[in-house]
């Protein structure tokens, strides 16, 4: 099921979670597969209550859809790179051309707009360096309208998780 995000915006007020909710969220964390009634049963709600929150937290955009996690080196993307990336120019639409060609790169998992010393980064997964050579030369360079870019390359994941620390 794929439910639409709320705005994205950080600053977005909280939702009013209660403690039922935050229960089902922690359930749902790490076992989205469970059955309603399964998930009813750890939440301590009846099976029509657990339908009804779990459903209310997917139209307010709390919960906004399932995923199988796959394991990327089983897949062969054992190559992990954060890449620091500055613009030459900072107009609306150099900004907005970078940040359209980056949401069509199945390759980039995440891109954060930052502060500092760079003003995005990225998670970029890739079988080998030289898969990750040819995104840069083909894709990145291409682009233009970059001044600087930054790789680091993983040597190991010490934690990788996608469960939001809600208690």
């Amino acid at each position: 099921m794929d439910i639409s995000s709320r705005s994205g915006n950080p600053t977005s007020p909280a939702p009013r979670l209660d403690a039922a909710d935050r229960r089902l969220l922690a359930i749902l964390q790490v076992g989205g597969r469970l059955s309603n009634q399964e998930i009813a049963e750890r939440a301590k709600l009846s099976p029509a209550a657990c339908w009804r929150r779990i459903r209310a937290l997917e139209d307010g955009g709390v919960i906004r859809g399932y995923r199988a996690e796959l394991d990327r080196s089983a897949l062969g993307l054992g190559l992990c790179v954060f890449v620091q990336v500055t613009l030459a120019r900072h107009e609306a639409g150099t900004v907005a051309r970078f940040e359209n060609a980056i949401r069509e790169r199945p390759e980039v998992l995440e891109c954060h707009a930052t502060t500092g010393d760079a003003d995005f980064l990225l998670k970029v997964v890739a079988p080998d360096i030289g898969s990750y050579d040819r995104f840069l030369e083909e894709f990145l360079f291409a682009l233009g309208g970059i001044a600087q870019l930054r790789s680091a390359i993983t040597l190991r994941e010490v934690k990788q998780t996608g469960v939001l620390p809600i208690g």
